[in-house]
């Protein structure tokens, strides 16, 4: 089994992370079949996703993001690739709503 790490800093606050966080479920639902449920907190909220060979979780806080999730045997050979597809949608959601904070 293989596994995924993925931290990212932000200076979006909570209540945007969450947005950012909403957008990335909405995404790997609908682009991997991932399960997502998303259950929110007071200080961070977290995000579970599964499907067939992948779980893990998205934790969100106002200054984090921190992606962990376990790849069956099938999947654990392509990690370098998903591994590569989740960071790029990540930073692409981020780097969006930055531009957005800016502006």
């Amino acid at each position: 089994m293989a596994d995924l790490h993925i931290v990212r800093e932000h200076t979006l606050g909570l209540a945007k992370a969450r947005k950012v966080a909403f957008q990335w479920a909405e995404q790997v639902e609908t682009e991997f079949g991932m399960a997502c449920n998303y259950a929110e907190g007071k200080t961070s909220d977290e995000v579970e996703f599964t499907r067939s060979g992948v779980h893990g979780t998205l934790g969100v806080s106002k200054d984090r993001f921190e992606l962990n999730a376990h790849l069956g045997f099938l999947l654990g050979a392509f990690k370098a690739t998903i591994e590569a597809e989740i960071v790029k949608n990540l930073d692409t959601l981020l780097a969006t709503k930055s531009k957005l904070k800016k502006s």
